[in-house]
């Protein structure tokens, strides 16, 4: 960014301009700042300015809000004929601007807020005591006794939105819609897919446009955004963050107590073919406990070391009720972590967060790994990533011994929900069904989900009370945006585990915001209007200074959060999503008393039979309704019901039109090596998506 061009008062006048201004700098600020006249000669010089302090905040200076923030800065201009000139050195001249332009910087820095985005994994919202309270008037979750009194602080603190809905219930899909801040019908993102950045459609990740907008990256943890960048014949892994403490980096140096990756090397010796998805513990003197009955066969000294983990760590791994339970294989749903808290996955991403704040300006090591410190020079935006309560569920003992002195209620399936539930629906409890565990095991299902929430809320607490310190010693503001799950999780609701559907258990998330700006989040506010995860990239970006209305971000699907807040921007009527993962295509589209969902395409196959949905026939779609006031736990499908059709042809005609026909992406992305570049597109509805429904 350059100042614009100024005309000098007079012949023999030279005006020197400052050019390279931080990008964080408004063009409000820049483009008359800094104009210098100077008169020969050149030993004694004249400057013509006005006095130019910088309003560096202080206890009796406060820090100028959002609105007046740069009000400050005076423009510097010749002085009239009739006063006196300042006759200074050319010296003295090079100090001065060099003071003037240090303000300019230090203005910029202070305005630009840093972020913390914390986002968790198939995290029920029912958690978190103040989200229970919020939506149902009581703290507990329905199925018994949890602590989250981290989050709790949050909520008091900045704003809740409560009624967030996720757009895939899935890892990647869900974690793709808030890095672009699109649908994934606008992305072509539905499910696990490696994809690239080379398609026509695509635009930067969130994290991409901060640092355009002059912000220091950084991101610990789980990330699950699977993009790649295609270079000649062949796509490279694109770091779309300018640091990461990935979490697959950390376990090859033991800083975890649990991991899983390809490995074909152990103790000497190599393997031909790597072990796929290889599972071990990681004991406190970092020894490590693999799980494979085919690493025993081929190394015989490992022999009943996975039959020793199950009994050493009280493992429960999903079964089959047919073919029975494996001492290797099966998600590991209970359990106690081989290591103490803090020495787990989370418990290393939230001390290597503080860490990172503490080295500022200087390199610091994490495990066989140098690592920058924060720079204190430029806003920070660090997203983190937490693995919890995602499997394997395996609190810290201590927290578990705490939460197995509470009995819970266990969800029973009812078998006539069988009956009418949909296809795809069906499918999805078939494949992570536990209604046949015994009672124990679906208690300590239960008793350990509750205790590893319990657990990384302890987590959340620690890297927000760090990033508050860090901001508030650097005199910055400063905004928390807390995500309570990629998406939800089952526990024996609907009679299985996992996710992947449209149902509230796996799908309802709600968001924290706090900031330093009380006026735009204000402490203890609860919305309860609809909003959605595509929403949280706009809400960032705008914290930062960016100007949503520029054409440049059109492709945001989302809002800011801070306008609905406020009210200038409409409630919607209905959040929607689409995800394909486990169950195949299906789409949802959700309002305050109902929710309808059905299939969108006959297949995965991108491109193919894009219309199938407007031509099939009712039965074909696989729908699912449900009546919210009535059925909170989505049992009854009404999908059928004669009394509910025109509510089911309304919602069915507006999900199709939006999903399938409002500006609908799919790529061929060419399969995990994301070499695919090709778009189709589908548009038979444009602007069907007004977020306004009715029946």
């Amino acid at each position: 960014m350059t100042t614009s061009a100024m005309t000098p008062h007079r012949q023999g006048t030279i005006c020197f301009l400052l050019g390279a201004l931080p990008p964080s700098l408004p063009p409000s600020a820049a483009g008359g700042l800094l104009a210098i006249g100077l008169k020969a000669p050149p030993e004694q010089i004249e400057i013509c300015l006005d006095t130019y302090l910088p309003s560096y905040p202080t206890q009796d200076r406060p820090r100028p809000n959002s609105m007046n923030r740069w009000a400050s800065i005076t423009s510097l201009k010749r002085k009239p004929r009739h006063q006196p000139l300042e006759i200074i050195t050319m010296r003295t001249l090079l100090l001065l601007s060099f003071w003037l332009f240090a303000g300019v910087l230090a203005q910029a820095g202070n305005g630009s807020p840093n972020v913390l985005w914390i986002l968790t994994d198939d995290h029920r919202y029912d958690s978190i005591r103040a989200f229970n309270q919020m939506l149902h008037g009581r703290e507990m979750s329905e199925l018994g006794y949890v602590e989250s009194p981290n989050t709790d602080r949050l909520t008091r603190m900045g704003t809740t939105f409560i009624n967030t809905y996720c757009q895939a219930q899935g890892c990647a899909p869900s974690r793709a819609s808030m890095h672009y801040g699109r649908y994934p019908f606008r992305s072509g993102i539905y499910e696990f897919e490696y994809h690239n950045n080379n398609a026509e459609h695509c635009r930067p990740t969130l994290p991409e446009t901060m640092a355009e907008l002059g912000y220091q990256t950084t991101h610990v943890g789980k990330l699950g955004v699977r993009i790649k960048t295609i270079k000649g014949d062949w796509a490279a892994s694109h770091p779309i963050y300018q640091q990461s403490f990935y979490f697959k980096d950390l376990a090859k140096d033991g800083l975890c107590a649990w991991g899983k990756d390809w490995i074909s090397v152990i103790n000497g010796r190599k393997f031909d073919k790597p072990f796929q998805s290889l599972e071990y513990f990681v004991t406190p003197d970092g020894t490590r406990e693999y799980c494979s009955l085919e690493l025993e066969e081929l190394m015989p000294e490992y022999a009943g070391t996975a039959a020793m983990t199950m009994e050493k760590y009280d493992l429960l791994r999903h079964y089959n009720k047919k073919k029975g339970k494996h001492v290797d294989s099966g998600m590991i749903l209970a359990g106690v972590s081989a290591r103490e808290a803090g020495k787990t996955r989370d418990g290393y991403y939230a001390s290597i967060f503080v860490d990172f704040l503490r080295n500022q300006n200087k390199a610091f090591r994490v495990g066989s790994r140098d690592y920058d410190g924060v720079d204190t020079s430029k806003p920070l935006f660090c997203h983190i990533g937490f693995d919890f309560p995602h499997t394997p569920v395996l609190p810290p003992a201590d927290y578990r011994k705490r939460f197995q002195q509470h009995d819970y209620k266990i969800p029973v399936l009812d078998e006539n929900e069988l009956e009418t539930m949909p296809a795809q629906l069906r499918k999805q409890v078939h494949h992570g069904y536990s209604d046949h565990f015994t009672d124990a095991e679906k208690l300590a299902m239960i008793q350990d989900y509750y205790a590893f929430c319990a657990y990384g809320d302890t987590l959340v607490g620690q890297a927000t009370d760090a990033f508050i310190e860090y901001s508030e010693s650097q005199k910055q503001p400063w905004t928390i945006v807390y995500v309570c799950g990629d998406h939800g999780w089952k526990l024996n609701d609907h009679g299985s585990v996992s996710k992947f559907t449209p149902w509230d258990v796996d799908s309802h998330n709600p968001i924290v915001v706090v900031s330093s700006d009380k006026e735009a989040f204000p402490a203890g506010k609860v919305v309860t209007d609809f909003t959605e995860f595509v929403d949280i990239a706009p809400t960032i970006l705008a914290a930062a200074g960016a100007n949503l209305d520029d054409a440049k971000y059109d492709y945001l699907d989302g809002s800011d959060l801070a306008g609905i807040v406020s009210g200038e921007i409409p409630s919607r009527d209905y959040v929607i999503g689409e995800s394909h993962a486990v169950i195949g295509p299906r789409a949802f589209i959700r309002t305050k008393d109902y929710v309808f969902s059905m299939q969108t395409r006959p297949s995965k196959k991108r491109g193919e039979n894009m219309d199938w949905a407007r031509d099939a026939s009712y039965e074909e779609l696989d729908p699912a309704l449900y009546h919210m006031p009535s059925d909170p736990k989505e049992v009854n499908n009404l999908a059928f019901n004669p009394e509910f059709q025109h509510v089911a042809a309304a919602m069915k005609e507006k999900l199709l039109n939006i999903v399938l026909g409002d500006n609908r992406v799919e790529v061929d992305w060419g399969g995990n090596k994301a070499l695919g570049t090709e778009v189709f597109r589908s548009n038979f509805a444009p602007g069907a998506h007004d977020r306004k429904l009715s029946f």
